[in-house]
């Protein structure tokens, strides 16, 4: 596949607002196999012209008609932008956090697009990412769990390299607020990640305080909402991804089991 056809089936409705508008410098830089990439962008591929929209409404983040194709690409269009912030966080581009974003792509695009995501990235490396506005579009367009996923791979990126700085968790503390996505939701994948005495409880969303009965509450709920399945129109991959973060909710919740001794 070209990369042109890559970056216009990349688009859907993050043609318009804060994400299209981060992406626009690149109109004109890439086109190949006969595709104008500014009259795609432009038009919002079939939304109404401007919009950055395909004329299906949203509530509350919920998607209404969105195929999977245009779930899937406005992930990982998202997971493009949003990772510069999350790369430059600490001041440092680190080749360990390129090649986690590098090996998603080729999971899931194939060997031909990598080169195009790793040029998109790096030329969003001298732009300034507005987290509240990619954020808010992101929240309109793209349901809770997939968010959830999103922020998942983020938290990875983070980590990469193995140096999970303070700084970069400030800025995910942040990108899940503007995501929408709850505090305790967003503790319990940093969580996953950044290891203290109490990361299995954060894990699950819940105090050391908890009592018994609220562990076991508290794993069933993040279970449920963390199940591989809620994201299964993102594809094979992702869904493999979300079948790890919930491996790690069942692993934080066996390890306060093992400590207190609950059957």
């Amino acid at each position: 596949m070209g990369s042109a056809k890559w970056i216009v089936g990349f688009l859907g409705w993050v043609s318009g607002g804060a994400i299209g508008a981060l992406l626009g410098f690149i109109i004109g830089a890439v086109v190949d196999s006969g595709i104008d990439i500014a009259r795609q962008l432009s038009s919002g591929s079939g939304s109404s012209p401007g919009t950055g929209y395909t004329g299906r409404s949203t509530t509350g983040g919920q998607q209404r008609g969105y195929t999977a194709t245009e779930q899937r690409n406005s992930f990982f269009v998202s997971l493009l932008v949003l990772s510069s912030a999350v790369i430059k966080a600490d001041g440092v581009t680190r080749q360990a956090e390129l090649n986690c974003v590098r090996d998603f792509i080729r999971r899931n695009f194939g060997e031909n697009a990598v080169a195009e995501a790793m040029r998109i990235l790096q030329d969003l490396e001298n732009k300034q990412v507005n987290i509240y506005s990619v954020g808010s579009q992101i929240a309109d367009n793209m349901n809770y769990s997939q968010r959830l996923q999103l922020f998942h791979y983020l938290v990875q990126i983070a980590n990469a390299d193995g140096e999970f700085s303070q700084r970069e968790k400030d800025i995910l503390e942040t990108i899940a607020t503007y995501l929408r996505i709850s505090n305790s939701d967003s503790s319990s994948i940093i969580s996953m990640f950044w290891k203290d005495s109490s990361s299995a409880y954060s894990v699950l969303g819940i105090s050391p305080s908890a009592t018994d009965d609220e562990v076991k509450s508290a794993y069933r709920r993040m279970a449920m909402k963390n199940h591989p399945d809620k994201v299964a129109t993102l594809g094979p991959e992702v869904q493999k991804a979300a079948a790890e973060k919930f491996r790690q909710v069942q692993e934080a919740y066996e390890t306060i089991k093992r400590q207190r001794g609950i059957n």
